[in-house]
């Protein structure tokens, strides 16, 4: 035999062998990987749309430990149905299933009367029950396989994890959260109510010739404990201060690693029946903004300090009140203080102060600055439909009036992650980084990858962020619920903010509404976490210091406790 001959052989030998193993993957995918699966759709599709039997991957959440622990998964189980057409005798019938099931008689009822040949009677049955109502063998009566997306903490990070939906074409697909977010990667192929292994056969060539796999699990950064931790914290704030919305986010200023992240009121995405809102859904920290006032002044100082307008030890004349483009605006009380130092403006909270501190250094290096902090912009989140933050009046504008308001954080709006990034900078050596709540996909064929999110900077100087940071801790040990907040063995930094509620109705602002604020990282030195917390209209307290200086102390204290922060005085 010649060469050629030779090598012809060889290559149709070699590719003989290849489909075997091909067929041979395939099929071992389609009876046993996938097996279940597709025997519960041969069992189901007689009777119900296929919709009912799905695959999708799995969400974890991960413990301090590196431990994953379920968050969003696939459960299954049997359905019950009912075929009137068939029944020969409705009280026979009734009286055999109550053995097993319990059934609304009056659904029943409904059922039993109904000119169709297929009525619902119930769903989520275990196999142990629907294996018994079987043997009954009652006329009409059937049960059948059926999934659905299970979450095992209810409520538990809700508006992070999202739900799933059915759309037009009779897909399930993520709607919120990370559920939407990460569709691509949790979604499988639909296989529709019968395999075809021809056509799965050609899908497995990609796997054999290199095309890199794309379904996989998701592995969030949201710690369980301290997520429990935080919703806990929130509702109890929530009972005591009746606000329309409250919200919470524990991040690492280093990394963007959201550990926490929860808002009320929230939803059960186990029950979605019982809403009757739909807008609940929606995430407020990552879809809404607001004008978050005197949290922004620690950024202002920053802007002062880094650009050689004033230092630590300026002082100006407080004056109380000023007029700007024909506009008055005040201090909180209305009160001068005369010639202090800039330390006050941070531990009184002053507006004139922070105005002074603007206007010194300009509306351009304001702008720029406020840009560069990530204000105005979407942070990047891995969830759905980010709000942009709205400055145009300091950007666009810029009126002395508008450079002034905006150093208190009137009169632009930014979305509670987008303002936790910006002061992260302060916490972190002046890095913008990006707030994430995914660390990790986990592909089906085994194989891992890790994220990579974005780090941008430095946008301020190591030093402005040492003395503003040791400004903030001032505020704590003296100021702050009268320094009751400092800790005798940790330093804390940490800023309180109330902003007027703009009436959208009638103009203007609100003069009994208010959006308290609060955030704080630990230690100050080498932060390793960022806690921010935000209320809208709490009911009975003006000052944001009277609502949240007790829950963010409380959450200081769990967030040390838990991870035993080393001590750092």
């Amino acid at each position: 035999m010649n060469s050629k001959l030779r090598n012809r052989a060889r290559f149709v030998l070699i590719a003989i062998i290849a489909v075997a193993l091909l067929i041979i993957a395939t099929l071992y995918k389609t009876q046993i990987i996938k097996g279940q699966e597709y025997a519960d759709r041969a069992e189901a599709q007689y009777s119900r749309p296929s919709i009912s039997i799905f695959d999708r991957g799995s969400i974890y959440f991960q413990t301090k430990d590196g431990t994953d622990v379920a968050a969003a998964s696939i459960a299954r189980g049997y359905f019950l149905y009912l075929n009137p057409k068939l029944v020969t005798d409705q009280t026979q019938t009734s009286e055999a299933l109550s053995q097993y099931v319990t059934i609304d008689k009056n659904l029943l009822a409904k059922a039993f009367r109904s000119t169709g040949s297929y009525v619902e009677l119930g769903h989520k049955f275990e196999a142990k029950v629907a294996d018994s109502v079987s043997s009954l063998k009652l006329a009409g009566i059937g049960v059948s396989a059926e999934a659905w997306r299970s979450y095992p903490g209810g409520t538990l990070a809700a508006h992070t994890l999202g739900i799933i939906g059915e759309n037009a074409s009779s897909t399930i697909k993520g709607r919120y959260g990370i559920e939407r977010s990460y569709d691509s990667v949790l979604t499988r192929p639909s296989q529709g109510s019968a395999v075809n292994v021809f056509a799965d056969l050609f899908n497995g060539l990609d796997s054999v010739f290199g095309a890199s796999n794309k379904y996989g699990d998701v592995v969030t950064t949201l710690e369980p404990t301290v997520e429990t931790y935080l919703e806990k914290v929130l509702a109890d704030t929530y009972a005591e201060w009746h606000p329309d919305s409250i919200g919470g986010i524990v991040m690492d200023p280093q990394t963007g690693e959201i550990v926490a992240l929860a808002s009320l009121p929230t939803f059960d995405p186990n029950n979605l029946s019982r809403i009757s809102d739909v807008s609940v859904l929606s995430d407020p920290l990552v879809e809404h903004v607001y004008e978050m006032g005197s949290i922004l002044k620690p950024l202002t100082m920053a802007v002062g300090i880094d650009t050689g307008a004033v230092t630590r030890n300026s002082t100006y004349d407080d004056v109380g009140c000023m007029t700007l483009n024909q506009k008055k605006i005040c201090n909180y009380d209305g009160k001068a203080r005369g010639v202090i130092p800039m330390q006050e403006i941070l531990s009184q909270s002053l507006n004139i102060g922070a105005a002074t501190v603007a206007l010194k250094v300009g509306k351009d290096n304001m702008s720029k600055y406020f840009s560069s902090f990530g204000l105005g912009t979407m942070t990047g989140i891995d969830l759905p439909n980010e709000a942009t933050g709205i400055i145009g009046n300091l950007t666009k504008k810029g009126q002395d009036i508008d450079v002034a308001t905006a150093s208190y954080g009137q009169g632009i709006a930014v979305s509670p992650v987008e303002m936790a990034r910006a002061l992260a900078v302060l916490a972190n050596g002046g890095y913008l980084i990006t707030p994430h709540v995914v660390k990790e996909i986990q592909y089906v064929d085994g194989s891992k990858k890790v994220l990579d999110w974005p780090k941008q900077g430095p946008v301020l100087k190591p030093e402005t962020v040492d003395t503003v940071g040791d400004m903030l801790r001032t505020v704590v040990d003296t100021k702050l619920a009268n320094g009751k907040l400092k800790m005798e063995h940790y330093t804390i930094a940490a800023k309180t903010g109330t902003a007027e509620i703009a009436d959208h109705v009638n103009g203007g602002y609100y003069k009994d509404r208010y959006l308290h604020s609060f955030f704080g990282f630990f230690p100050v030195k080498n932060p390793k976490y960022i806690i921010f917390l935000y209320q809208i209209y709490p009911k009975g307290a003006q000052y944001a210091s009277e609502t949240l200086a007790t829950p963010f102390d409380d959450l200081a204290k769990f967030m040390i406790n838990y991870y035993s922060v080393t001590p750092d005085r």
